[in-house]
């Protein structure tokens, strides 16, 4: 897939206000400073459609781009960030649950993970949860440039070992690196065909 344009669209606190014109939405999300901005910005070609900080929990909306004119890509607020008030932190909070709930055009969620830590409780916790919810999901592993190859490695087994303790088969798994746009090409793949279907 060819990305030619990419909007942003608006920020929406309420579900209910989001757009509804029926095209497909591509959810991302992943725990606070996974570098989804980052890779939201590699996929598109932009340095600046998704807005990068360096302070974690910054994304408290829910943020609609349009690409190509054709499908949504949606930038979902960060979960298990300690600092966020006690109400954002209750479950992995109303806005998140609600969006991934209620959002019939949901096509895709692809959940961010930090490659170069261990198996966090959090992130197996959420992937449960979406998954128990039967919408398609992704395990986007990140920042696959800091790491040394035989590391990686290791991480992946951990997750693949804990995963399959809940799972009967892994989710779609895709390893990436905003810095060197590694695994770009097989995330717009993965779009394109779901469009496509």
């Amino acid at each position: 897939m060819k990305i030619t344009s990419a909007e942003f669209v608006s920020s929406y606190a309420d579900v209910d206000k989001c757009p509804k014109d029926g095209r497909p939405e591509f959810a991302f999300i992943g725990r606070s400073n996974v570098g989804k901005s980052s890779l939201i910005n590699m996929l598109v070609n932009s340095r600046h459609l998704a807005k990068t900080s360096s302070t974690p929990g910054k994304t408290q909306t829910i943020n609609h781009f349009i690409i190509n004119s054709s499908w949504y890509l949606v930038d979902l607020p960060g979960y298990g960030y300690a600092h966020a008030n006690k109400t954002l932190r209750a479950g992995f909070g109303r806005i998140i649950e609600d969006y991934v709930s209620k959002r019939d055009g949901l096509s895709c969620l692809f959940i961010l993970i930090d490659s170069r830590l261990e198996p966090q409780a959090i992130d197996l916790d959420f992937i449960q949860w979406a998954g128990s919810r039967e919408i398609p999901i992704a395990l986007i592993f990140t920042k696959i440039d800091k790491l040394k190859r035989n590391e990686l490695q290791k991480n992946m087994k951990q997750y693949e070992k804990m995963l399959l303790t809940r799972w009967e088969e892994l989710p779609t798994t895709i390893l990436t690196s905003a810095t060197n746009k590694a695994g770009r090409d097989e995330i717009l793949h993965l779009i394109e065909e779901t469009i496509g279907q």
